[in-house]
């Protein structure tokens, strides 16, 4: 299986079964320790003991991480771009399978979905981060004497922020983190200043051929309503479920002006291949120009490549003003 294969793979099972945060609990404190989910002076320093936000923001706790830490494992492909993108990529020993991205990371077969501690444990690290919170993962890890930093799936553009400073925090790349922050802002305005126009385009983002696909209540769809898009799916999709598998006959109908196809790499889907399903060839999309295949693991991942995804959206968005 291919990197990209798993990538998207990975990516598909985080959302669905990763996607509802459970906040981690507290693995223990200092009352003299520096405390953020945005950093205080004393990490703005790199200064330790540090108290990092573990969990979502809605739903997380504090753990405390002593020291600085030199044997970083990371078992989520975003947590590893983020963490090689602050600078802490020396202090990395080794990341899961699925972090194909940048291309000097440690690679290794441990897996985040199906984690073994006693492997993991393996690589002696003095800090695991994870977008897995399973339980019997975090206690193996706490009884291994290993502080774990539970960073799940984002459900929005600001928790992804908070999770670059978040990593700058527990590994003493503060400044670095703000930099990396301040960039995937700036990139993101840009991106939607630079776009021409979208009016009340219309847009299906397909994660699989099966269908399943992102409303606006996640990062993805954050990405998309920037820009003004109207996504097909949040018509369809029950309250909370927000990765819904919508039908092909629902997409048909609603006709969408542009369509982001996020599964190009692992299953061969093609903006020509669409013509061959019911219906789809007189799609706005597929008969203007309108589909575009995405790189499905800058847009799957919400870490600092989140502005090429933003890029790809403007340039797409841009393409239908100029055909009108």
């Amino acid at each position: 299986m291919s990197p990209s294969t798993r990538g998207r793979r990975g990516f598909v099972l985080g959302v669905l079964l990763l996607g509802t945060s459970v906040g981690l609990a507290a693995c223990g404190g200092d009352d003299d320790a520096a405390t953020t989910d945005a950093p205080a002076s004393a990490a703005a320093q790199g200064s330790f003991p540090v108290d990092v936000l573990s969990g979502s923001l809605d739903g997380g706790s504090n753990v405390t991480i002593e020291q600085r830490p030199e044997a970083i494992v990371s078992l989520s492909p975003t947590a590893t771009e983020m963490l090689f993108a602050v600078g802490a990529g020396d202090q990395v020993v080794a990341v899961d399978d699925q972090s194909d991205y940048p291309a000097d990371a440690p690679i290794t077969d441990l897996s985040g979905f199906q984690p073994n501690v006693e492997a993991i444990l393996g690589y002696s690290p003095d800090l695991v981060l994870t977008s897995n919170e399973d339980p019997d993962l975090l206690s193996g890890l706490e009884s291994g004497g290993v502080t774990t930093l539970v960073l799940p799936a984002a459900q929005d553009l600001e928790e992804a922020y908070s999770q670059v400073e978040r990593i700058g925090a527990a590994t003493g790349q503060v400044d670095s983190a703000a930099d990396v922050m301040s960039d995937m802002r700036t990139g993101i305005e840009k991106a939607v200043a630079d776009a021409q126009g979208s009016g009340s385009l219309t847009y299906f983002h397909e994660l699989d051929p099966t269908l399943f696909t992102a409303t606006s209540d996640t990062f993805i769809g954050e990405v998309y309503g920037l820009f003004g898009l109207t996504n097909i799916a949040d018509a369809t999709a029950a309250q909370g479920d927000t990765y819904p598998q919508l039908s092909a006959e629902y997409v048909v109908q609603a006709n969408p002006d542009l369509v982001f196809l996020a599964d190009s790499q692992c299953c061969q889907v093609t903006a020509e291949s669409l013509n061959t399903r019911a219906g789809w060839s007189s799609i706005k999309a597929v008969t203007n120009g309108g589909v575009h295949v995405l790189d499905e693991d800058i847009a799957s991942r919400w870490g600092p490549r989140v502005v090429e995804f933003a890029e790809t959206v403007a340039d797409a968005v841009t393409g239908v003003t100029d055909r009108q």
